[in-house]
Parts: structure tokens; C-alpha cells; sequence
């Protein structure tokens, strides 16, 4: 499963929906981790830009799925706002393994900046990307797994060299954690539209989108008021190995859906 988890923001149906489910593998996007308060909920402030954030989202997605192995991956370190008081908080994403599937390798970077340690910093904003590499037993194969979240441009979801050059470290980070002959998942909230220059990458490296290529027309549910409706995809390198796919508009557990890929 793939999913922007939107900060938190919709805490009481997310963290059920994520237990009851409890994929083998969560690939989680936009990550709260607030290790010096125990306050539930903070608020992020960015000019007109406030949003409630759920303070230990790690945390509390860890305490639901706990038969798996969690790996929190930061981007930057910035404040949150408890009324007037500022909370460090880390930003970034995460990643579940189900503890019945060995982790034999991963791999942790950034595909636009490096990590800011005192600011979230301007837009675009600094990106981690995350990779793991398990052994999946049932079908005798080793699988790759890599998600990034994709930069944030203020003028929209457009082709740019900064989003070019994330592609290309996504799939290289891709490559770093996979081997010959592994099953190679991508995914993640990538925030530019289906027709743009980072799929066409990932494509000309052999990679099938399952999003549009199985006829989904957005990620998006009625949470999300803007216009444009595609930021999340899932990618592999052998379309044969994929028993299903879905794209989850119910229950709405953030403004972005979750893509679940059963192999």
C-alpha cells in the first residue's frame, strides 16, 4: 500500500483502516515525528497555509501496525505550533514491513536537496526517498520497493528540471537496493500529472504505471478541493506479476487515496 497520509489530519479513520488492513508492506508519505512533546495535535503554519498535524503520526501508525518493522526517514526538521508555544518536529516519510518478510536491504536518500536540520526551509522543499528490499517466501523471489514524495512547486505540477532530476534519483535509488532478478516496485505521491516528463523516465527504464494504465481517473477524493486530481502512482518492472490493483476512493482516511497492489 501507498499513501500521502496527509499529516494526520484524518487520524480516527486512518488509523482503524490501517490496522485493519495491515499491508505487508506501507509506504507512507508525509510523516509527522515530534519526539520532544506528547501533545496529539500541533498545527503547521506557512504564511495562509494552517493545517492540524497529528503530532506523533509515526508513532501512532507504528502502535497500530505492530507486527511490523518501522523506519522513519526525515527530510527536514522544522516547528510546529501548540497555540503560541514552537514544538520541533521532524518531517518526512515512513515505511511498515509486515515481520513475517525479511528486510535484506534498503537504502535511505534524498532526491531533491539534503536534509535541513533548521527549517523546513523555501519551496521547493528538500525530499527523502526510501528503499527496501525483502524476501517473499510464498512466491520464492526477492521484491525492491522504493517511494519518494515528490517536490512541491508553488506554480503547479509542471515539468521542471528539479522534478526531472528526482526521477532519475528515485530510480537510481531503485537500482541501489535492488539485484538481478527482484520484482521492482516505485510509488509514491509525486505530485506532477500523469503526462509529464517523471513517468516518461521511469517508462523508458521499464517501468508500467498501473494508475492510469488500469483506467483510474485521479487519486484524489472529495477531501481534495483543488483542481487536478492525479499526484500518486504505482510503478513495477514486471506488469505480469500483478494480481491486483486498486485504487481506495472508501473510506476517505486522507485527501489522497491509498493504491494497493497485491502481487
Amino acid at each position: 500500500m501507498c499513501l500521502n497520509g496527509w499529516g494526520g489530519k484524518l487520524h480516527e479513520e486512518l488509523l482503524p483502516y490501517l490496522s485493519n488492513e495491515a499491508p505487508e508492506i506501507l509506504c507512507l508519505q508525509e510523516v509527522i515525528h515530534s519526539p520532544t512533546t506528547e501533545k496529539d495535535w500541533l498545527t503547521y503554519r506557512d504564511g495562509d497555509h494552517v493545517l492540524p498535524q497529528r503530532a506523533n503520526l509515526f508513532r501512532d501508525v507504528s502502535q497500530a501496525l505492530q507486527d511490523h518493522q518501522a523506519v522513519f526517514c526525515p527530510a527536514a526538521q522544522g516547528v510546529l505550533w501548540d497555540g503560541d508555544q514552537s514544538i520541533p518536529s521532524q518531517w518526512g516519510l515512513a515505511t511498515f514491513v509486515h515481520r513475517a518478510l525479511p528486510i535484506i536491504g534498503q537504502v535511505q536518500g534524498f532526491v531533491h536537496k539534503d536534509y535541513s536540520p533548521v527549517g523546513y526551509g523555501d519551496h521547493p522543499r528538500s525530499r527523502s526517498a526510501h528503499g527496501v528490499r525483502v524476501y517473499d517466501y510464498a512466491a520464492d523471489r526477492s521484491v525492491s520497493v522504493a517511494h519518494m514524495h515528490g517536490l512541491r512547486d508553488l506554480n503547479g505540477k509542471m515539468d521542471t528540471p528539479e522534478r526531472a532530476e528526482q526521477a532519475r534519483k528515485l530510480l537510481e535509488l531503485s537500482r541501489q537496493v535492488s539485484a538481478p532478478g527482484d520484482l521492482n516496485v516505485i510509488c509514491g505521491d509525486f505530485n506532477v500529472e500523469p503526462d509529464g516528463e517523471t513517468l516518461a523516465i521511469l517508462a523508458e527504464a521499464g517501468f508500467s504505471e498501473l494508475v492510469t494504465g488500469r483506467g483510474f481517473d485521479s487519486t484524489r477524493n472529495s477531501q481534495y478541493k483543488k483542481p487536478g486530481k492525479f499526484a500518486d502512482y504505482m510503478l513495477i518492472d514486471q506488469e505480469e506479476a500483478v494480481r491486483s490493483f486498486e485504487v481506495i476512493y472508501d473510506p476517505e482516511i486522507s485527501d489522497h487515496c491509498p493504491l494497493v497492489l497485491r502481487l
